[in-house]
């Protein structure tokens, strides 16, 4: 056999590491040219630029549900995120303030999607006003939430509960956005209680009702031209819904302050003192606190999708992070626990995403979302968006909480979603006296 050259270098660094040169010789002659091969292969495999998938956050194709009109509307709503909110999504969040520049293209989003059908709270139908509101959170969960008090609360209690004047006077200026919306039922002292009664009464005297009580959380309404209040008559203790206008004497509105989420959200406490409401504007339909669920069902679906929105882009943000960031010399995207975060991520976005797509789908069929699909959708979206969250967050390691990474922004918001439209803990109960036939309700 001929005698094998090895290079200078490699003769001296065996040398450093006091390798002897027939130790080494005898070394490689053990290896096949199999064995080498593979090596070859890998070192190249390495060094070969490797092409990164798409990020899809539609693992199971939900979106081919829709028609190709409905597809366009969706794709309009997720254009106009990306190129308008995403950009200054953080900076409006870390002020707490409201990008009032975004209001006219916003309106004529609106007009071009769901100013397109007449009005109603899911004016798309079910399936596409849910995709919607999933396209909206997973851009910016607060312009989501912005978008859910005027148009489903605010425009939509005056849609379900209001009189053909009332319709007639409101609702043509705040569909181009001319006038902003709030709404009102949450009290400082009852959250989840106020289907046992609330504390903000409204008395008739001479033509007018005067509201006296407090509010609180009240999203919209420091900006609001006009806001929802829910009181009890004192006359016959029954829920009574009134438009109370900016301006109001005796309505008085201070900006919450210290939220660690939603904070592009204006949200406010408010407080009644005698505050005189004209009968002109008492929702004359609303049949008590059964009417408020009934509109509560609507909305509490949305914001499941919406839920399903804000782990979508949580997803999408760390996936795009495990994909660039480099340590050990390749990105932790190919490290296996990094690998098995992100797929969880993705089970729960598909979980949750399958689960708000058959809710509405019934909903679509039966003609109205019932109190047990969307609490129950609330209820699980709800935890697997919490986990889904952290999961990101973890990925992104110490770059998790810093907002230009746009993760920690999710990260915060989903609590309040977690909260916000019934408790994690009330929609439990709901679904509970659904299967069983008994009520946990204290």
């Amino acid at each position: 056999m001929a005698l094998i050259s090895l290079p200078a270098s490699l003769t001296r660094m065996m040398q450093q590491v006091n390798v002897p040169f027939v130790d080494t010789f005898r070394a490689l002659r053990s290896i096949t040219p199999q064995e080498i091969g593979l090596l070859l292969k890998s070192i190249a495999a390495k060094r070969r630029p490797k092409r990164v998938p798409p990020i899809n956050s539609d693992f199971f194709d939900i979106l081919g549900e829709l028609s190709p009109e409905e597809r366009l509307i969706q794709q309009k709503i997720r254009a106009y995120m990306e190129e308008k909110i995403r950009p200054l999504a953080n900076s409006y969040w870390e002020r707490g303030e409201f990008p009032h520049e975004i209001v006219p293209s916003f309106a004529r989003l609106v007009a071009e999607t769901f100013g397109t059908r007449p009005y109603a709270i899911d004016a798309l139908g079910p399936v596409l006003t849910g995709v919607a509101c999933m396209e909206l959170a997973r851009v910016d969960p607060s312009i989501y939430t912005f978008f859910g008090v005027h148009w489903g609360l605010c425009m939509g209690s005056i849609d379900l509960f209001g009189s053909a004047e009332q319709k007639q006077r409101w609702l043509p200026p705040m569909q181009r956005f001319e006038l902003i919306g709030s709404w009102a039922l949450t009290e400082p002292d009852v959250g989840s209680a106020t289907a046992a009664g609330l504390t903000t009464t409204a008395r008739f005297e001479r033509g007018y009702w005067v509201l006296n009580g407090a509010k609180k959380w009240s999203g919209n309404a420091p900006i609001a031209d006009l806001n929802i209040i829910w009181a009890r008559d004192v006359s016959n203790n029954q829920v009574q819904g009134f438009i109370v206008e900016r301006g109001t004497p005796g309505y008085e509105v201070e900006r919450l302050e210290g939220k660690i989420a939603l904070r592009t959200v204006q949200n406010a406490n408010i407080r009644l003192v005698n505050c005189r409401v004209p009968e002109a504007n008492r929702l004359p339909n609303v049949g008590g606190f059964r009417g408020i669920a009934r509109q509560l069902a609507i909305t509490r679906a949305a914001v499941a999708w919406a839920m399903t929105g804000v782990a979508m882009g949580a997803y999408e943000k760390a996936l795009a992070y495990a994909q660039q960031r480099i340590q050990f010399g390749r990105p932790i995207g190919g490290f296996q626990l990094v690998q098995n975060s992100l797929v969880q991520m993705l089970a729960n976005v598909t979980a949750m995403q399958t689960m708000c797509l058959r809710m509405s789908q019934i909903a679509a069929r039966n003609g109205k979302v019932s109190h047990e699909h969307a609490s129950l959708a609330k209820v699980f979206c709800g935890e697997k968006m919490r986990e889904t969250v952290a999961l990101a967050r973890a990925v992104s390691g110490g770059n998790g909480i810093l907002l230009e990474h746009e993760v920690a922004r999710y990260f915060a918001d989903a609590e309040a979603l977690y909260s916000y439209e019934g408790t994690h803990e009330m929609n439990t109960l709901i679904v509970g006296r659904a299967i069983t036939g008994m009520s946990a309700f204290v």
